[in-house]
């Protein structure tokens, strides 16, 4: 079993570099940041974990200058989205983007992406919420293509890209690990249409988990690398993660100042130390 964390790096936290360092210092093989371009005063979208929105989504740094600037204070730390909102993004610049990350920090990219819950945010981009789904899968076809080949193209229902150069590419071959959030059906389709890896939230039972990777292995998909979102830190939790063939538990790491945020990691360092 792996351990990482899952956090939201805001101006009010612990900086990027100092966070890295800590946390490859500790033992933690990965990090997933989350990403909210900005947070419509409107706020028609209820928050899915309920109640008020959490002050962190309103503050998040751009996710991909911050992983570059952990990329700097570490080796080995494998630096992920989680999630990128991929419908909201530039399909060419987003290629552009993660190349340019897996390139300088040496092949460390885990690209987490999902379709967002945030309507008018994604309005905001001039995005159909109705047919984010769509339009994020066409994307990742696109986005390998200009990771992957010398004249990438494609055409599709949604992305239009000619024949282009795109460099640089990708450390990593054929491309960096692709990994899913969600788990509804469209985004499990999708995941085992494009998909190289699941991203899970930690409300999903064991059984599911279970039942999901079963399903994508009679799709073609045995064995996928299963890493689930902001999960307990209990032995208990992690063992039963164990069990259903989860590869990683990444988890959750509030955004305090740096005092604060090293103290929480050493007591997360310790439950991971314990269940390895």
């Amino acid at each position: 079993m792996r351990f990482g964390i899952a956090t939201f790096v805001t101006d009010e936290g612990i900086r990027p570099g100092p966070l890295g360092r800590a946390l490859e210092e500790r033992g933690f093989d990965s990090v997933f940041l989350a990403e909210h371009s900005h947070i419509p005063t409107s706020r028609e979208s209820p928050y899915p974990g309920g109640g008020d929105l959490p002050r962190v989504y309103y503050r998040t740094l751009d996710p991909f200058l911050t992983l570059a600037a952990m990329a700097e204070t570490t080796t080995e730390l494998l630096l992920g989205t989680g999630i990128a909102l991929l419908p909201q993004r530039d399909v060419i610049h987003t290629a552009k983007q993660t190349a340019t990350l897996d390139l300088v920090s040496g092949g460390r990219l885990l690209f987490g992406v999902g379709a967002g819950w945030n309507r008018e945010e994604m309005r905001n981009h001039g995005v159909d919420p109705a047919k984010r789904g769509p339009l994020m899968t066409e994307q990742l076809h696109a986005i390998k293509a200009l990771w992957t080949e010398e004249e990438a193209g494609f055409d599709g229902d949604h992305v239009h890209l000619e024949r282009s150069y795109c460099w640089p590419k990708p450390v990593r071959t054929p491309h960096p690990p692709i990994y899913l959030g969600g788990e509804s059906e469209a985004a499990l389709n999708r995941l085992a249409e494009v998909g190289d890896g699941w991203l899970p939230r930690a409300h999903l039972s064991f059984d599911e988990i279970r039942r999901v990777r079963a399903d994508l292995a009679e799709r073609g998909k045995p064995d996928v690398p299963t890493t689930v979102f902001a999960a307990p830190a209990d032995a208990e939790t992690i063992a039963g993660y164990a069990e259903a063939g989860v590869e990683r538990v990444t988890f959750l790491l509030p955004t305090r100042p740096e005092a604060e945020s090293l103290t929480k990691l050493d007591e997360l360092a310790q439950v991971a130390e314990k269940a390895r």
